[in-house]
């Protein structure tokens, strides 16, 4: 018994019957170096579990015997941050319901056949959708990698160091669903033109390798839509020109006729750069004029970073109180770092953004509520609960402060002004919100740590959070009283429309510093270098998305957004680094 009195959290999640669990934190490290650098046993012992995250424990080197036998429902396995390595003994598999495993910044060197990810036959990992392997020592892949994971749909290898991928990774039929690749930064040589049997592959980022040809079959990949192969050593110097300066389809169709010295299919890659050149010119000069035309269809995706919320120094949290679940029980919050609302209309755009969400995606707030929040104002930990009308005050935007029983009689007394000025039904603003509130005894609420209400969903948030055009780092909350599936669904749409707003805003900057160093060139002076403060590797000037913790009163896990499944609609045009 006295062994298990260093794990209160696994006495806590089998009383509580608990389905995810957070092992994280500076008291770890000490918990798993008594346990000889694994797990505890009880740990596998708890078959409800279907998300389990152990991270940032530099004792951890060997998850443990008995992970597949004793966890048969878990879906997510995230063990990222830690010591794992060089090799994996035991095997993690079979782990028949996986779905998301995150090995991430550990200290990998191999994942041999039989003992890496699970057994081969029958499959190990049936149902694994999305493998992370990035940020570790790896220098090859098991040849049965496929086998073992047949359902895989993403494969992140970014920052290891691979020379070459198994021949069996692209056999015919053995990767149908994979559609995203990344293995950036490794010490890949070449590339076997049999990567066009992977069908439904979407997202390949090869940057910063040592590959010096690409095969002309990489075009044949019928669905492939962003391909990255910046910081290579291509023979082919026009190839190499147009990585760095073309869109995918034209790359692709370069490839498709033959590359240099082809004749005809060297006219036809020429032409394709000089159309895209053209194309890039109009759409500077269309920017002005049309803010949405600067979206996703931009050469350059803009990043988004997520930080996990174990890796920030002061990571926001919001508990729950048990109150809330009869009222609007679902939350998910996010923190966004780099917002620039500042140029242009971009502060409009996002507003109207978020109101174009609220009609279309939340359906008129009656499946979600969204409120933005101005982060500098805030001091967290946030508690969101509910209160009785008469209890609750808040400053409304735009409004004095008052109880919620008023704010609500005041926004009714309104509405009905309306409906006889205008004659007819049908009302604006707030006033269309107030029959969401029907029949509730209690109001729900999001507190910050200085007591004052911060939002009153799914009414209004308060003037103290308000967003101005000097906002830059933003708390983002959904609420809703339906599910926690579209709480995640609509934080991804805003933040994504986010990104493109940031991406425009990015744009029409570089567009008019262009045109000023086209000027200074013109008067004899060499044009300046288009940077961005902040800018990514190649120019991009990222998002930072933080995680943010949602927990219950005992400081249990409840949600993490964003998790490893989370955002993953952003592929087509925003790049995610987690």
């Amino acid at each position: 018994m006295a062994a298990e009195e260093p794990w209160p959290e696994l006495e806590l999640a089998e009383r509580e019957r608990r389905r995810e669990l957070l092992l994280t934190g500076p008291g770890l490290e000490e918990r798993v170096r008594a346990a000889g650098g694994r797990l505890p046993p009880r740990l596998f012992t708890l078959p409800l579990l279907h998300y389990l995250e152990v991270s940032g424990c530099g004792s951890l080197r060997e998850p443990g015997p008995g992970l597949a036998q004793g966890l048969p429902q878990l879906h997510s396995l995230v063990l990222r941050r830690n010591a794992l390595g060089p090799g994996l003994n035991p095997e993690l598999g079979p782990l028949p319901a996986l779905r998301v495993l995150d090995l991430s910044g550990n200290a990998l060197e191999a994942l041999p056949p039989g003992q890496g990810l699970g057994p081969a036959e029958p499959p190990g990992l049936p149902q694994l959708q999305s493998l992370n392997l990035s940020g570790n020592r790896l220098r090859e892949l098991p040849a049965d990698l496929a086998r073992c994971a047949p359902r895989l749909q993403t494969l992140n290898l970014t920052g290891n160091c691979l020379d070459c991928f198994p021949a069996a990774l692209f056999q015919p039929g053995a990767l149908p669903l994979l559609s995203e690749l990344a293995a950036a930064d490794n010490c890949l040589r070449e590339l076997s033109p049999d990567i066009a049997h992977l069908a439904s592959l979407k997202t390949l980022d090869l940057s910063n390798n040592q590959l010096s040809e690409i095969p002309a079959e990489l075009a044949d990949c019928p669905k492939l839509r962003e391909l990255s192969l910046r910081g290579n050593q291509l023979k082919d110097k026009r190839l190499d020109k147009m990585v760095h300066g073309c869109q995918t389809k034209s790359v692709l169709e370069y490839l498709r006729v033959g590359g240099r010295g082809r004749g005809k299919g060297r006219g036809k890659a020429e032409g394709a750069e000089r159309e895209e050149s053209g194309k890039k010119r109009r759409e500077r000069k269309q920017r002005k004029e049309s803010s949405e035309g600067a979206g996703s269809e931009a050469a350059r995706p803009l990043l988004l970073r997520v930080l996990p919320a174990s890796a920030s120094p002061a990571p926001m949290t919001v508990s729950v109180s048990p109150e809330v679940k009869d009222v609007r029980p679902y939350i998910v919050g996010a923190v966004v770092r780099g917002m620039d609302l500042q140029a242009g209309d971009a502060l409009k755009r996002f507003l109207t953004s978020q109101t174009k969400l609220h009609e279309d995606m939340c359906a008129r707030r009656t499946a979600a509520t969204i409120a933005t929040h101005d982060l500098g104002a805030i001091k967290g930990p946030l508690l969101y609960g509910a209160r009785p009308p008469q209890e609750l005050k808040i400053v409304p935007l735009g409004r004095r402060e008052a109880k919620a029983k008023d704010l609500v009689r005041q926004l009714q007394l309104e509405a009905e002004e309306q409906r006889k000025q205008k004659r007819r039904q049908n009302v604006s603003g707030l006033h269309r919100y107030l029959h969401l509130l029907d029949g509730k005894e209690n109001y729900p609420c999001l507190v910050d740590a200085d007591g004052d209400v911060i939002s009153f969903p799914p009414i209004t948030n308060s003037e103290k959070t308000k967003i101005k055009k000097t906002t830059s780092d933003l708390f983002l909350e959904v609420t809703s009283a339906a599910s926690l599936q579209i709480c995640k669904d609509v934080m991804d749409a805003l933040i994504l429309k986010m990104a493109e707003i940031n991406k425009s805003t990015l744009e029409n900057k570089e567009g008019d510093a262009l045109s000023d160093s086209e000027g200074d060139a013109t008067a004899g002076q060499p044009p300046g270098p288009r940077t961005h403060v902040g800018a990514g590797p190649d120019g991009a000037a990222p998002l930072l998305v933080e995680q943010v913790r949602v927990v219950d009163l005992e400081g249990g896990l409840k949600v993490l957004y964003p998790s490893r499944t989370d955002l993953e609609a952003a592929a087509a045009h925003v790049t995610v680094v987690r």
